[in-house]
Order: structure tokens, then sequence, then C-alpha cells
């Protein structure tokens, strides 16, 4: 079962929702809000960080913090 991450389009919030269907389609709401205008996102997954495995990153820490 994937787990896909999604952004509301009215109040912004980001959560992410297992999906038990093989399809993908769900009928999706933001926990903070309950809107339905909610859009999927490119999911970032982890990557191994050496050749040996057992260290692994998610590929949003090494990018640059924004300000705020």
């Amino acid at each position: 079962m994937p787990i896909y991450e999604y952004r509301c389009s009215v109040c912004g919030e980001r959560f992410e929702k297992l999906v038990r269907t093989s399809s993908g389609q769900v009928d999706v709401r933001c926990p903070k809000c309950d809107a339905e205008e909610v859009e999927r996102q490119v999911s970032v997954f982890g990557v191994s960080t050496g050749s040996t495995g057992g260290s692994f990153t998610s590929a949003s820490s090494c990018a640059p913090s924004r300000g705020g």
C-alpha cells in the first residue's frame, strides 16, 4: 500500500495518505480544513548514503531550507 503526499489548494497544508487501492484513486480531503481541493505531490523517497547500506536519508533533508 503506497503512501501519497498531498497539498491542499485551499489552506496549503501538506499531508500524507495511505492508499489502500491499487489504482491510487481515493477520496482525499485536507485534514486541516476538510477541503476536497487537494493535489498529489511528487513524493520524495529515501536514498542510501553508503555502499554497505544501513544509512538512509530523505532527499528533502539534503535540500536547502527556506527561510520562514
